[in-house]
């Protein structure tokens, strides 16, 4: 059976689906109810192909193991799925709409709207950064917002204990987070812990206030040497709204370096509070946007390693070619 081409209406185990919700590049998940209690939940279900994949499982498991470990309002909470025939992961179903559809909507958010929001969001971090677990992969997908702006935190696919290293280099976004919202040590492949996941909800806060991510480019690769060479572009150039200690704010979650940054969820959470008290440190000697052309980041220099050793025999057997027609 392929379980990307449920239908509402068809059984899986013991649950009846009712819809399909998203397809990601490893997953599909749906809305169901359990035939037995009633009860509405979410299932994710893996990709028929990726089942036996050894990496993928263990990463699978990893997020079932670190679900059933959260218990808190501002995470979702995952139910059990251990007597199951079939590699599934079912959830509480939450009504609301990802923040990404909200952002998408409206553009920028007002102050005070982007301001509770990741009020929010730092309240299920301190959480989560309390059990031990780094999200990863922090993004507007991956933050539901209920009614009264009630924040979610789903999808726990890539975290890991604080001070791992991320996954080996495979499909992009999948494995280390996406290249938007990702900090620079996790570029740099060096351990994270819990600044890596304050670093995007500083991007994510950035978007909110101004509708756009900070650091650009023509591709992913850009995208995060961007990060690595230059600051987040002031903000208030973006929407005069945003005060200069919002805009410090935003400087300060955004640090390259994780010592510079704030320490912790409760600690950026005490400046969204109290914008007031937060010192506003003079910029404007900052350097220069630096170029792209720039030392890259490690894993960079090796695929272009690697793209120049495969190119070794095509040259030699160019300039062979070229030889044996010129004798």
């Amino acid at each position: 059976m392929l379980t990307n081409q449920l239908q509402p209406g068809e059984r899986f185990e013991q649950f009846r689906i009712e819809a399909f919700i998203v397809r990601t590049s490893m997953t599909t998940i749906y809305r169901a109810t359990d035939v037995g209690t009633g009860q509405l939940v979410a299932i994710k279900i893996p990709h028929p192909e990726l089942e036996c994949d050894p990496t993928f499982y263990s990463r699978f498991q990893r997020e079932i193991a670190i679900g059933k470990k959260l218990r808190h309002p501002r995470v979702v909470q995952m139910l059990d799925s251990s007597g199951m025939d079939q590699l599934c992961i079912v959830m509480e179903w939450l009504d609301g709409k990802f923040l990404r559809e909200i952002i998408s909507r409206e553009g920028k958010l007002s102050v005070a709207r982007a301001t509770r929001l990741a009020a929010g969001v730092c309240e299920a971090l301190e959480y989560i950064h309390s059990q031990g677990v780094v999200h990863r992969d922090l993004k507007p997908e991956n933050i539901m917002v209920g009614e009264g702006d009630s924040v979610t935190l789903i999808d726990f696919g890539i975290s890991a204990g604080e001070g791992m290293r991320r996954l080996t280099f495979s499909k992009l976004s999948n494995a280390m987070g996406t290249p938007d919202y990702i900090s620079p040590e996790q570029i740099k492949r060096k351990h994270n812990d819990g600044r890596s996941d304050v670093y995007a909800l500083g991007v994510i806060l950035f978007e909110m206030l101004t509708g756009n991510t900070p650091f650009n480019g023509p591709n992913p690769f850009a995208v995060m040497n961007d990060r690595l060479v230059n600051d987040p572009p002031p903000a208030r150039e973006l929407n005069p709204e945003i005060s200069a200690q919002m805009q410090e704010i935003l400087f300060r979650a955004m640090e390259r370096d994780p010592e510079d940054r704030f320490p912790n969820a409760r600690a950026l959470a005490e400046a969204l509070a109290h914008p007031e008290c937060v010192e506003v440190i003079d910029r404007s000697a900052r350097k220069e946007p630096k170029k792209r052309s720039l030392p890259l980041a490690p894993f960079l220099k090796k695929i272009l390693s690697y793209t120049m050793l495969v190119m070794i025999p095509v040259v030699i057997f160019t300039l062979i070619l070229l030889a044996t027609r010129f004798m």
